[in-house]
């Protein structure tokens, strides 16, 4: 059952509805969206809330959209390799089987 938790963003405190079994992960990514919107207004000539959370949210996004993309593209080179592994073991094989006739 969702329970309240506090988080606080940017010095303002806000209720969430939270699942027990999430309460760590949200206080987490709480405290990560907290500091990066801190860097934001250290950084911003208008630091109002809305344009911090945006600029955050944004910067977030594009962290993850990365993030993906970089993974994607590992997982591409990961299953390549597999798939040459793959052949030079099946040919191995075959030239072992063909060696016995």
């Amino acid at each position: 059952m969702s329970e309240p938790i506090s988080i606080r963003l940017n010095d303002r405190e806000f209720l969430v509805a939270c699942e027990p079994d999430e309460r760590a992960g949200l206080l987490a990514a709480a405290s990560y969206l907290d500091s990066k919107m801190r860097e934001f207004r250290a950084n911003a000539r208008s630091p109002g809330f809305e344009r911090l959370a945006v600029l955050t949210a944004l910067s977030i996004c594009h962290e993850l959209l990365e993030t993906r993309q970089r993974q994607e593209s590992e997982q591409k080179v990961f299953g390549e390799g597999i798939e040459s592994l793959r052949r030079k073991l099946e040919g191995a094989l075959e030239r072992a089987n063909g060696s016995r006739s």
